[in-house]
């Protein structure tokens, strides 16, 4: 073997030295990507007392692609300050779901997509909610007869939610005593706009309702 053959075949184990140096180096980054990690985080406040959502449940579900099925990942009890985390691995997921919950307060329920998230920063998703009260509406007809007409509308109030009262006209008729109970955001203003039909009389009834508490309207005609 003469020296250019000699020359050849240390340039050919060079180069095959290189590539095989290349593709563990591409083998490692795709075992690498494959193996890709979020995490999201964030803040969970209590709107009502200006605080973190202290002693909240804060849960992680995954819905696969192709599915409406909630597949739990994680779940934590949110600590003093109203923060969250969660690091999860890197999926073929359609989206994912956070869902938080604490007794006397509204739920949170939201959902993140897969292609929002990035696996090279975190992902930050703060959230707020607020404390319940209830209003209990008091009516009742002292004098009635059989054409007396009540109508009432709700002017101020928590609105879009399982547990709110309608925001349309409401309509009595006859002799009526009754009360009605609605949720409201607590330490706000619940009004009602009412009108007996056929009389003049009509007037705007309101009271704020305090937290984790039930507060009465009156209306006595």
């Amino acid at each position: 073997m003469n020296l250019c053959d000699i020359l050849f075949m240390k340039i050919l184990k060079k180069i095959y030295s290189i590539f095989i140096c290349i593709l563990l180096l591409l083998m490692l980054y795709q075992c690498k990507k494959g193996a890709a990690e979020f995490t999201l985080k964030g803040i969970i406040s209590d709107q009502t007392l200006n605080t973190g959502l202290i002693g909240a449940t804060i849960q992680l579900y995954k819905v696969p692609a192709g599915s409406t099925e909630k597949v739990l990942v994680e779940s934590k009890v949110i600590p003093d300050d109203g923060s969250y985390s969660f690091t999860f691995q890197r999926e073929a997921i359609e989206k994912y779901v956070l869902i938080i919950e604490k007794e006397n307060y509204f739920p949170i329920e939201e959902d993140i997509f897969f292609a929002s998230l990035t696996t090279t920063e975190d992902n930050i998703r703060n959230y707020n909610t607020t404390a319940k009260s209830w209003v209990k509406i008091k009516l009742k007809n002292e004098n009635a007869q059989a054409g007396d007409h009540l109508r009432y509308i709700k002017q101020d109030g928590k609105v879009n939610c399982l547990e709110c009262c309608p925001s349309a006209e409401q309509n009595y008729y006859g002799g009526i005593d009754t009360s009605i109970y609605c949720v409201n955001d607590a330490n706000t203003n619940y009004s009602i706009y009412y009108w007996i039909i056929g009389t003049s009389q009509q007037n705007l009834l309101s009271a704020n309702t305090s937290i984790f508490d039930t507060t009465e309207i009156s209306l006595i005609y």
